[in-house]
C-alpha cells in the first residue's frame, strides 16, 4: 500500500546497573519522534543484557523481523545501545542497508532516511570494506611469514602405500579387521582404507565377470 505508514522498530537495551526511569525517558522520546513522523512503532527491549553480546533476545527478534521485511526503519537512542564494537555496528548497518531498512540514532543525529543521512551508510560501508581489506592483508602477511619459516600450509598430503601394504590391508580386512581399526594401525583415514578395500572388491568382481 502506497499510503502505509513506515514500520519503525525501536530498540532499547537495559544493562544490569541502568536506572529503569532513564530508559523510560529514552523510550518516550523515541516513540514521540516516530509518532511525529507518522511512523507505526514497535518496541524491542533487552533487559539486563550486556552490549558486548552480539546475541540478545530482543535484538535477535528485531533482526528476524528485519529479514522478513516487517520493518522499514530501526531507531535507537544511541549507537552504543545497539552495538559496543565497531565490527558489530558495521555488520548491522550493512545488513540494514542491503535490505533497504533505514537507521536512526537519536543521540548522534543519524537518519539514513534523509539525503544527507544516506551518506552515513556510504561511510560505514567504506569503513567495513577497509576492515575486510586490512583483514585480508593480515592473513596474507601471516601466510607469507609462515612460508618464509618453512611451515607447510594446507592439508597434509595423503599417505602413499606400497603394493605390499595394500595387499596386507586387504588381507586383514577380509579376515575381519574393521575399516576404523585399519585406519588407526596404518595411520591414515578411514576414507583411504575404504577406498583401497573397495578397489580390491571391484577388481575381484571384474575378474569374475571376465572369466565367466
Amino acid at each position: 500500500m502506497l499510503n502505509r505508514p513506515k514500520r519503525a522498530a525501536i530498540y532499547v537495551r537495559v544493562s544490569t546497573g541502568d536506572k529503569r526511569q532513564d530508559t523510560a525517558l529514552q523510550e518516550a522520546e523515541l516513540l514521540d519522534s516516530a509518532e511525529k513522523r507518522g511512523w507505526k512503532a514497535n518496541l524491542y527491549r533487552d533487559q539486563g543484557e550486556s552490549g558486548a553480546k552480539e546475541r540478545r533476545p530482543a535484538l535477535d527478534e528485531l533482526l528476524m523481523d528485519v529479514r522478513r521485511h516487517r520493518i522499514d526503519v530501526v531507531m535507537v537512542w544511541s549507537l552504543d545501545r545497539l552495538a559496543r564494537s565497531l565490527k558489530h555496528l558495521l555488520s548491522l548497518a550493512e545488513e540494514f542497508r542491503s535490505l533497504g531498512v533505514d537507521f536512526c540514532s537519536h543521540k548522534q543525529a543519524i537518519d539514513t532516511g534523509t539525503s544527507a543521512g544516506m551518506f552515513t551508510y556510504q561511510i560505514l560501508g567504506a569503513v567495513a570494506e577497509l576492515e575486510r581489506a586490512l583483514l585480508r592483508e593480515r592473513v596474507r602477511a601471516g601466510l607469507d611469514q609462515a612460508r618464509r619459516k618453512g611451515k607447510r600450509l594446507g592439508r597434509p598430503a595423503l599417505r602413499r602405500f606400497t603394493a605390499t601394504e595394500v595387499e596386507e590391508i586387504r588381507g586383514l580386512h577380509q579376515k575381519g579387521a574393521s575399516i576404523r581399526r585399519l585406519a588407526h594401525d596404518f595411520k591414515t583415514t578411514q576414507f583411504m582404507i575404504a577406498k583401497l578395500v573397495r578397489s580390491d572388491q571391484t577388481g575381484a568382481q571384474k575378474q569374475i565377470f571376465s572369466g565367466a
